[in-house]
């Protein structure tokens, strides 16, 4: 997909939070500003820009005074709410420097696993492009748990792309692009310029270790693009220290960095919607026959394909469902609780009433409310 100056498209950009601090050094003044300028260029041209930047929890941990990232949950929250004020700060005037006015929203999971919240989220974004605001995203890591932390702003930032329908996720990083191994122990390692997101070797070769400063890595970078591919965008993992990045990337269409492109189609969007909500409460475990009825023929989950439960959910709550080996197949809201479905597993749905005494849907998780892994 090729962007032009013609048309308007969305787009969201990510930058990590080793380019905003210097690699852990502070803010980096100069380099917002020219992210500024860039997107000011961009935005001239009739594109609507979502900026997701990284660097309050970097930021607070150099007023604090603090060298390694700290683990305790506390501590993060206490550095983010230091760090997060100088942040915003920069942004801010640096974009005033080329008229534009910034909005900042601070999310977190709970905001899109709630369907009322990520519905009011949605409306809230696209009312602030539609003023010719540049909306600026983080995690809102001061109030945050680890039980509802998305853990990194890639995979927050495919979500954004999925919340609006963006058509490109464009992740700055420290590194040049995807490789074909860890250039850093293979020396036949090659950048990838362009693969597809359902390309099964994709997160093999994404390796592990993210930044000292940040807590992603190119895993989290490629599976952030697998997100955003559901709803058709084009995620583009590019070395943010590149000269004019964006605006050659954007502007000029030049070939830089790593290219993950989608497949046909785009998911509905109740269908995003589902996929955003990270948090399980459970796993049903299925059978060959159930396996290929949800996957192949697009049907919904019955009782009778499922051998196995794990964890403890309620009615209407998010649920893995795997084959016998663990391996995700796709998530989905299921109709009864977990003692509900102890109970009517590997049984046929004309079952279900005799022995739960009532009956209130047929399929254990519809199809409608299920969502498949690329």
């Amino acid at each position: 997909m090729q962007l032009s100056p013609a048309s308007k498209h969305r787009l969201v950009i990510k930058i990590g939070s080793s380019l905003v601090t210097n690699d852990g050094n502070g803010l980096d003044h100069q380099a917002i500003a020219h992210w500024a300028q860039q997107i000011a260029q961009i935005d001239a041209l009739n594109h609507e820009v979502v900026l997701v930047s990284s660097g309050a929890i970097a930021e607070g941990m150099k007023r604090l005074g603090w060298s390694v990232r700290p683990k305790s949950l506390h501590q993060l929250q206490a550095a983010a709410s230091v760090g997060q004020m100088g942040l915003v700060q920069v942004y801010e005037s640096c974009f005033r420097q080329y008229g534009l006015h910034t909005a900042q929203l601070l999310l977190t999971h709970d905001d899109l696993a709630n369907r009322l919240r990520y519905l009011n989220a949605k409306s809230t974004l696209r009312t602030l492009l539609e003023l010719n605001v540049i909306p600026i995203i983080n995690e809102n890591d001061t109030v945050v748990t680890d039980e509802i932390r998305f853990g990194d702003n890639d995979t927050l930032a495919a979500l954004v792309a999925n919340l609006i329908e963006a058509d490109q996720l464009i992740i700055l990083t420290d590194q040049t692009g995807l490789y074909s191994a860890d250039p850093r122990h293979d020396r036949n390692a090659s950048l990838i310029h362009e693969i597809l997101a359902s390309d099964s070797n994709l997160e093999s070769m994404a390796g592990g270790a993210g930044s000292a400063i940040g807590s992603g890595g190119m895993l989290t970078k490629v599976r952030a693009a697998k997100r955003a591919a559901r709803s058709g965008a084009v995620t583009i993992i590019a070395c943010g220290r590149e000269p004019d990045v964006l605006t050659r990337l954007i502007l000029k269409k030049e070939a830089i960095g790593s290219r993950i492109i989608p497949g046909e189609g785009r998911q509905k969007a109740r269908k995003q919607w589902l996929a955003s909500r990270l948090k399980s409460h459970g796993t049903l475990i299925l059978d060959e026959g159930a396996i290929r009825a949800v996957t192949q023929e697009g049907k919904s989950l019955l009782p009778v394909g499922v051998k196995g439960v794990n964890g403890t959910f309620s009615r209407g709550e998010m649920v893995r469902l795997t084959n016998d080996q663990d391996k995700e197949i796709g998530r989905g809201l299921v109709n009864y609780s977990h003692d509900e479905t102890l109970q009517i597993m590997h049984r046929s749905t004309t079952e279900i009433e005799a022995i739960l005494g009532y009956i209130d849907e047929p399929e254990l998780v519809h199809r409608d409310n299920l969502v498949l892994n690329l």
